[in-house]
């Protein structure tokens, strides 16, 4: 939210998104356990929200196209080479180009990391699947939840003004093929078989027409350096995290504009990446490190009031600025 704030996207991402200031915690069967207080984060912003990726992807590439940057899609990287206080760069496409500055914001499969880190690796799975299913907004719906104590917490984020969508987590179980839609439908209804509240309308409401996804989790956090030379990387590249704080692209947009405001103080680029790097990593690690623990609790089945305190204390921590 701070970090959108400063980009003037937020008006756009609560009209087109959902903007909340609790999250409740439920047992599993519905019972209610415990209200998360969620101070605003700043004058005018409130603590949390939800938006579904497409749409906060619409918002960002319609301030893209009104700055006028030029933007090339459907290629990749195919060498990186830095050279005196440049980088040449060859692309998929068969053209070559020559930067003073090559960003790597390209996921948690980074091909820059691979060609330009190598003492860096893959992220590494933790043992942990997720579902999702976008949803309609059940009537009485009016904060975040999350269900615990049982094996396979779940939790509903509202992301617009009239859908949620819920998430699942789940022993994951590696397998040769995806599962089809109807497979993805059943399984998901049954694993939510146990639940009651507004997880439980939404196991009665589902229908085979809303949208559900499953994805094992992986996380790292990349060891310094992040730059080599005049190469740096961001976002899910260099610290990808799980959905356990909600805050992969929360991270990612901050680290983009730490990564700005340094190289703008800074007297050298090379000074600039080495400020930003100190800059982020303590906070991407916590962001990292506290999700990774929040789902080993989870595979542990271990006492809803850790997991609470965890998130509490977690969410605390995220208020403070970047």
């Amino acid at each position: 939210m701070r970090a959108y704030h400063r980009l003037g996207l937020i008006d756009a991402i609560k009209q087109q998104g959902a903007i909340t200031n609790k999250t409740r915690l439920f047992r599993f069967d519905g019972t209610h356990l415990h209200d998360l207080e969620e101070p605003v984060i700043e004058e005018g912003l409130p603590a949390t929200g939800g938006i579904m990726r497409p749409i906060l992807h619409r918002i960002m590439q319609s301030r893209v196209h009104e700055l006028a940057i030029s933007v090339r899609l459907g290629l990749t990287v195919d060498l990186l080479q830095n050279v005196d206080a440049e980088v040449d760069v060859s692309f998929s496409d068969g053209t070559h180009e020559r930067y003073d500055l090559v960003v790597g914001a390209d996921s948690v499969a980074s091909r820059v990391r691979e060609l330009a880190f190598p003492h860096m690796g893959p992220a590494q799975p933790t043992g942990q699947g997720c579902w999702r299913i976008s949803i309609a907004r059940p009537p009485s719906f009016d904060a975040a939840e999350f269900f615990l104590g049982h094996a396979n917490p779940c939790g509903i984020t509202a992301c617009g003004p009239d859908k949620v969508y819920l998430w699942l987590l789940t022993p994951h179980v590696e397998r040769e093929n995806f599962m089809d839609e109807e497979e993805l439908f059943t399984t998901l209804r049954s694993l939510l078989g146990d639940f009651g509240g507004h997880a439980g309308w939404i196991r009665e409401t589902m229908t085979r027409a809303d949208w559900i996804n499953y994805r094992p989790l992986a996380a790292a956090l990349q060891p310094a350096p992040w730059s080599n030379g005049r190469i740096v990387l961001v976002g899910d590249a260099v610290h990808a995290t799980t959905p356990h704080l909600a805050s992969g692209a929360g991270m990612a947009v901050e680290s983009g504009i730490a990564l700005a405001e340094e190289l703008t103080a800074a007297e050298t680029i090379e000074a600039g990446l080495q400020a930003y790097e100190r800059r982020r990593f303590e906070r991407c690690r916590d962001v990292v490190d506290t999700s990774v623990r929040m789902g080993k609790l989870q595979l542990d089945n271990g006492p809803p009031e850790e997991f609470a305190r965890l998130l509490q204390s977690a969410l605390a921590r995220l208020n403070r600025s970047f």
